[in-house]
């Protein structure tokens, strides 16, 4: 049977029975705490964690977490506290902007891109962003800012690789920061911190290390971001997170996961990544996505090498073995 888009069909029913099971074992069995803290991003993947968890374990059990700081796009804050208002569930709002500031991490950020753009100061929008041609052009992965300037225009600079490093271990500090806030609620009700991370992103290494790749459980990381909107929409998450664009939501300029990471939409990232994972021919994967061998090559060859870059991501420290 050749390859076609029904490869990622679920039955969402039988799935979010199958994850509340999951959820219910994990905390009872494995862990032996009384409940989940969630943090509430207003994107789909925190949304359908928590309404899993909730489905699992009861609205009474979970608590939701928003941790917006200076940089947050305010309807993230505003979708999270509808989608627990929606789900019944306890929730608190604690702004991390102090600590961010006390750790530095603004100046540390803004003092890379002013090495870029010494003509502007602070307070400025910026993002960072990835060339958007990965399907139909051969190139270096080069990161480059983007500042939106007074008049709505944009100003984008190639970033150095040592000025990329201090931007990400400065703004990586923010996914830290609310895991420590995560876990410092949960146990202190002896809960345990659900995770949000998506397939995609688990095999693509699109977490922090110590920040959202530091929880408990991961419910979704098994399934593809259709398949995530699919149960999304079958568990009623609210339509204003079901039409958001997925984005990091770390940038005080928006940007989406594609511009941010993947360099294209996840309606074409999930079905070349199962190609990937399940080895399905390229020939059959561009057929099914309208696509050239040539663009699906070049998707899939990026998809090898950000899967073997991050692999350290996804296993324990190595340690020294001996036989004494």
């Amino acid at each position: 049977m050749a390859f076609s888009k029904d490869v990622l069909r679920i039955d969402p029913e039988q799935v979010s029975r199958a994850i509340e099971r999951f959820i219910r074992d994990s905390l009872s069995d494995f862990y032996h705490r009384k409940g989940i803290v969630i943090g509430l991003s207003g994107g789909i993947d925190s949304a359908v964690s928590a309404s899993l968890s909730v489905r699992a374990i009861g609205a009474d059990r979970v608590v939701g977490l928003l941790l917006p700081e200076s940089d947050s796009n305010p309807v993230s804050r505003l979708y999270g506290a509808k989608m627990a208002e929606k789900l019944g569930i306890e929730c608190h709002e604690i702004e991390i902007t102090p600590y961010l500031q006390s750790l530095g991490v603004y100046d540390k950020r803004n003092a890379v891109v002013q090495k870029l753009f010494p003509e502007l100061s602070p307070p400025f929008r910026f993002r960072l962003v990835l060339p958007q041609n990965l399907l139909d052009e051969d190139r270096i992965s080069a990161y480059h800012i983007e500042v939106q300037l007074e008049d709505g225009s944009v100003e984008s600079r190639r970033l150095p690789v040592k000025s990329y490093l201090e931007l990400m271990a400065a703004n990586d500090i923010k996914q830290r920061v609310r895991m420590i806030q995560m876990y410092y609620e949960a146990e202190r009700r002896y809960y345990i911190v659900c995770g949000t991370t998506n397939l995609p992103e688990a095999m693509q290494g699109f977490f922090v290390k110590g920040g959202d790749g530091c929880v408990d459980i991961e419910p979704l990381a098994w399934l593809y971001k259709r398949q995530v909107y699919d149960l999304g929409r079958h568990l009623g998450v609210i339509d204003e997170i079901l039409s958001r664009d997925p984005s990091p939501d770390t940038y005080s300029y928006v940007v989406s996961d594609k511009d941010f990471y993947f360099c294209m939409p996840y309606d074409i990232l999930d079905y070349i990544l199962y190609g990937v994972e399940k080895s399905v021919p390229k020939n059959e994967v561009a057929a099914a996505l309208g696509l050239s061998v040539d663009q699906v090559g070049r998707a899939w060859n990026d998809i090898i090498r950000k899967r073997e870059a991050t692999r350290h991501l996804r296993e324990m420290p190595p340690s020294p073995k001996f036989d004494f």
